[in-house]
């Protein structure tokens, strides 16, 4: 049987590409693309492919909170995260959110083939450049930074975050995300109050650096 693949990148060209170079492979399957995280969740989690090949960074809904909504609805989808960036907090982000490979987008066509393979068998795949950075970051976790990370805020706070800093306002990020205008300000107040940053400047530079959007 043919391995089910959704691709979820918010540039065309790039899913156009993969599914040219995936459905390609004798016992690969393309059946849905996602230009957004948002459509990723609600593609994935209603189709249930094998695996989701997930773009980092994309708008309104990231890669890592995509992932970990997936993997929170309970789909036995494998995830793997392709990005530009071998960031650690990138990296930290979607392991940490249940992805089971990350690949940079350099990779040749041989490689994804591999990592696809290895997920589908319950394996963790990691490009070599990936794993010594990961190697190396745990080397030297005595040395952890200060302050919250983003992980200490609940998954909603994050993708409330996350919208701020793309200059949603409040109105925008309540009809987004289908709730109330009142209880989007109290996730606002709440992200502040975690974080003790009190500017939407302040806000954006922090999910910056967590990794929740990039400049």
């Amino acid at each position: 049987m043919a391995i089910s693949i959704v691709l979820a990148d918010d540039h065309h060209i790039i899913r156009e590409g993969l599914r040219v170079l995936l459905d390609a492979q004798a016992n690969f399957s393309v059946i849905g693309e996602a230009a957004d995280g948002r459509s990723a969740v609600k593609m994935i989690i209603d189709r249930k492919p094998d695996v989701a090949v997930m773009d980092v960074s994309m708008p309104s809904l990231n890669g890592i909170e995509a992932t970990r909504q997936i993997v929170a609805g309970s789909t036995k989808t494998k995830i793997i995260a392709l990005s530009m960036y071998a960031d650690r907090r990138y990296i930290d982000g979607m392991l940490k959110a249940g992805a089971s490979g990350y690949l940079l987008k350099n990779c040749v066509t041989k490689e994804l083939v591999t990592a696809i393979n290895t997920v589908v068998k319950g394996n963790v795949y990691l490009s070599p450049q990936i794993a010594t950075t990961v190697v190396n970051h745990y080397l030297c976790q005595t040395a952890s930074s200060p302050g919250i990370a983003s992980d200490e805020l609940t998954d909603r706070e994050r993708e409330v975050l996350q919208l701020i800093a793309e200059g949603l306002s409040i109105k925008d990020i309540a009809d987004m995300l289908h709730i109330g205008k009142k209880t989007a300000e109290s996730h606002r107040r709440n992200i502040m109050q975690k974080t003790g940053i009190h500017s939407i400047a302040g806000l954006t530079q922090f999910a910056i650096r967590e990794g929740l959007i990039q400049l």
